[in-house]
């Protein structure tokens, strides 16, 4: 039954009570019955099972007259998911065939969202790549790991948009269509959570089971009776409320009645139904607020569209092979926009909108840099296609706006006509452009509610209720301010942070000067004013203790998002190098600890360090770095063949080509080198910085218009990307006075370091502190500080074991150059400088 058996040594010599009593022990009671009935009937004695049945019945009642079987219930249920999913609704209401309409979609196991080992080295095994979400993928979410051990919960994380509720969605119909699972999974259930804790009175588990299934007789209890063959996929796991409250409570008991938030926690924590299957899908800001409900989950990370499957998308989306064509050359040509449709919710935005151009007879003029942007282009197209005046378009706009915000604040999402009554939006033209109705079984009558098209569609609209408000007669706001929502989310990691970085995309002067066109509003100035004292009054952001374990490992957990991050992203959206400065300016330092940076993480570091002012400092602790991509091009037969007659002339031409590879940290690299970057400071501690890292940072202190500070800490380093940073540190442009190094291993790997102590042109201090110098390598450090071109002033060697004749000759060069300050604890130099000197370690 089901790929499961009991073995033959049990069955060999058993009698007819054994055999009944081996049947009950393995599956079950009620199973058992099913096993036997259907045995039975595969031997032909069809009397006998008949006989099974109809006593089964009779004991059951006549409630479960076709129900008696969960084996049997099965194929209905599977039968009643594929008709319930075939289709699914876009967000402007038209319902498509899922086949049709998914596209896949790049899904990232968990241990390759972090690169382990350094990269560019041929012989070190490849990371597991990201794979396209096709039913082999889907089928790897629940495989086994080293030890055999198959995980209970998954977690699919992502921003919002990325596609993770119709994956969700198309792994239900694929298990559904027998492609997902099989012999594994009886039952797989689809739970929106936002949906689940809005539902007025209370629920059991069991009821809302029930609700999914094709008839109300379904044999709730025989399923629940096998947890281990059940599956809940719950999405949007990120709308439950913070832990440590009553509310939040895990039920433990599947049949009592109770909240949706206790259901749910209860199936998160595993308190209900311990060995049952969770998909979970969730933001990428949440994990962080579900690690406390979550039992050992296994994520994954959905990273969107690939190239290939944007231009599918777009030939889908069209359905016509010239209009498909002419719109994706459009959107490949505009680098920034084709770069923002690796997200699917952005690239319908894109094709939503383009369609309505092209039927138009008109090109789509304006480049599109952000998030922000797409969306309130989207947006102000679909209201210019009602042809409405501008007095309409404000009004009606407005009234939309505050009932996104209240939602948003009150974290609500779904809405009553009493709501919409409220805001005098009933029936009105903007609630048909960008609300759903959806009708709901109420206890006396059937209830009517509404949301918005997608949920980020309310977070948007939330963020430009505050750039639509209309100043009372003393200029002052008629309802809440940007303060006050900036205060509610002092972290920038819960329900509002999304509507918090739209508010400062919607910042910048050229998106302000597209509101005031599209829409009529004049925005007021204290706006933007409110938001940049807020950011100001961040100050320096709060990290963690220098004084952290000696571990190049990046912790497994991590509790919270990095809410400096968050910070940068919000400013990222305001693409205003101005305002970013002027931001910026107030947190002379930039801390990201303990944070995994994806590809669009370092690409928003990047643009805020090109924008920052002068005397800004970088520090990057415990950072883990996503490998960089680069595109495979195939190569023609003809060069194929060449490339077969030139084998030796091929293997350094690959050699070569390795070494042309870019580094996940190449956009920062670059970042530093943009003349009006004003990073002085920068320091890398407890990362994995691999050779080609090493030439891309070498490269760019060459250049560096600001930096004069570097510290590399508890890095991992080969002599050879030592070797690369010492001739970046001695190139004539190179502006660094201030070197920090510490290494463990590779004492002899620093008369790279050393010796470019007599071509650096600035270099003034040299901290190896904690460091391992052999007597050889200072010997040599000796003779080169007491070279004539070698301007080094300041020299720390603290908590440096040093041999006796070590010290000789450093007491030597301190005779014969009694400028330069060697500070060691057991050397007659200058006493210890007190903590803050040049910057403390």
């Amino acid at each position: 039954m089901d790929g499961r058996s009991i073995p033959w040594g049990r069955l060999e010599r058993a009698d007819a009570m054994d055999l009944a009593e081996q049947l009950t022990h393995f599956y079950g009671p009620e199973p058992a019955l099913d096993v036997a009935r259907k045995t039975l009937k595969r031997a032909d004695v069809r009397d006998v099972a008949a006989r099974l049945k109809a006593q089964r019945q009779q004991r059951l009642g006549p409630s479960s007259s076709a129900l008696l079987s969960v084996s049997e219930y099965k194929k209905k249920y599977r039968e009643h998911v594929l008709r319930q999913h075939a289709k699914v609704k876009e967000r402007n209401a038209r319902s498509v065939k899922i086949n049709k309409r998914f596209t896949k979609l790049l899904i990232a196991p968990e241990t390759a969202a972090l690169e382990e080992a350094p990269l560019g080295l041929a012989e070190e095994p490849e990371p597991e790549r990201a794979r396209r979400s096709d039913t082999h993928t889907f089928n790897r979410l629940f495989k086994r790991d080293q030890e055999g051990q198959r995980p209970l919960t998954v977690v699919l994380q992502g921003p919002a948009g990325i596609g993770k509720t119709m994956a969700a969605k198309k792994i239900l119909y694929d298990w559904a269509a027998g492609k997902l699972y099989q012999g594994q999974v009886d039952f797989a259930f689809f739970m929106p959570c936002h949906e689940l804790l809005e539902l007025s009175g209370t629920r059991s588990l069991a009821d809302l089971i029930l609700d999914q299934c094709p008839d109300p007789g379904a044999p709730v209890r025989q399923m629940l009776a096998q947890p281990q063959r059940l599956l809940f996929i719950l999405d949007g796991a990120d709308e439950l409320p913070a832990t440590g409250t009553a509310e939040a409570e895990p039920c433990t008991d599947p049949f009592e009645a109770t909240s949706g938030t206790r259901v749910l926690g209860g199936l998160l924590s595993k308190a209900l139904l311990p060995s049952a299957r969770l998909l979970v899908t969730t933001r990428t800001a949440a994990p962080g607020r579900l690690q406390g409900r979550l039992c050992s989950p296994q994520c994954a990370e959905v990273r969107g569209f690939s190239d290939k499957d944007k231009k599918k998308y777009f030939y889908k989306f069209f359905q016509d092979e010239w209009r498909a064509e002419r719109a994706y050359r459009f959107v490949k040509e505009n680098e920034t926009l084709y770069g923002l449709c690796f997200v699917p919710f952005v690239c319908w935005i894109v094709c939503t909108v383009l369609r309505q151009q092209l039927d138009l007879g008109q090109d789509l003029s304006r480049t599109s840099k952000t998030t922000t942007s797409v969306y309130l282009l989207f947006i102000a197209s679909v209201l210019s296609s009602t042809g409405a005046d501008g007095s309409w378009v404000q009004r009606e706009l407005r009234k939309l706006c505050l009932l996104a915000r209240e939602g948003v604040l009150r974290r609500k999402a779904q809405f009553t006509e009493k709501d919409l009554e409220k805001l005098e939006l009933r029936g009105s033209k903007v609630q048909t452009l960008f609300l759903c109705k959806k009708e709901m079984p109420g206890v006396l009558k059937t209830e009517v509610i509404f949301r918005f098209i997608d949920q980020s569609f309310q977070e948007f609209f939330a963020a430009l209720s505050y750039m639509l408000e209309e100043e009372g007669a003393s200029g002052a706001p008629t309802t809440g301010s940007v303060g006050s929502l900036l205060r509610t989310d002092t972290e920038l990691s819960g329900h509002l942070a999304l509507t918090t970085r739209f508010l400062f995309g919607l910042l910048s002067t050229e998106r302000i000067r597209d509101i005031e066109h599209h829409f009529g509003c004049v925005v007021p100035e204290r706006v933007k004013e409110d938001a940049l004292r807020w950011v100001q009054g961040q100050g320096c952001p709060r990290t963690a203790s220098e004084g952290m374990e000696d571990t190049e490992e990046l912790d497994e957990e991590i509790e919270e998002p990095n809410i400096p991050l968050e910070l940068l992203y919000c400013l990222y959206e305001t693409q205003e190098e101005a305002f970013v400065r002027q931001a910026l300016s107030s947190l002379p330092e930039l801390a990201l600890e303990r944070v995994r940076l994806s590809r669009m993480d370092l690409e928003v570091l990047s643009y805020c360090v090109r924008c920052c002012p002068a005397g800004q400092a970088l520090r990057l602790v415990n950072i883990g770095l996503a490998a960089a991509q680069e595109k495979k091009k195939k190569k023609s037969l003809v060069k194929r063949l060449q490339g077969s007659l030139n084998f030796l002339s091929s293997c350094s031409s690959r050699a070569s080509t390795k070494q042309l590879l870019g580094s996940p940290l190449r956009p920062l690299c670059e970042a530093m080198t943009d003349q009006q970057c004003g990073l002085s400071s920068l320091t890398l501690s407890h990362c994995k910085l691999p050779d080609v890292i090493c030439r891309d940072l070498s490269e760019a202190l060459k250049v560096a218009p600001a930096l004069t500070d570097l510290s590399l800490l508890h890095n991992r380093v080969s002599e050879a990307g030592l070797r690369m940073l010492s001739e970046g540190l001695a190139w004539p442009q190179c502006r660094v006075q201030t070197l920090r190094v510490q290494l463990s291993g590779l004492p002899g790997a620093l008369q790279y370091l050393v010796g470019m102590l007599r071509q650096s042109p600035a270099l003034t201090t040299l901290d190896l502190s904690g460091c391992q110098l052999s007597d050889p390598t200072v010997t040599y450090m000796c003779a080169v500080l007491q070279h004539p071109s070698c301007s080094l002033q300041t020299l720390r060697l603290a908590s440096v074991e040093l041999s006796e004749l070590a010290k000789q000759e450093l007491q030597a060069v301190k005779t014969a150059k009694p400028d330069l300050v060697i500070i060691h604890s057991e050397l007659d130099s200058h006493p210890e400088p007190p903590r803050g000197f040049n910057s403390v370690l």
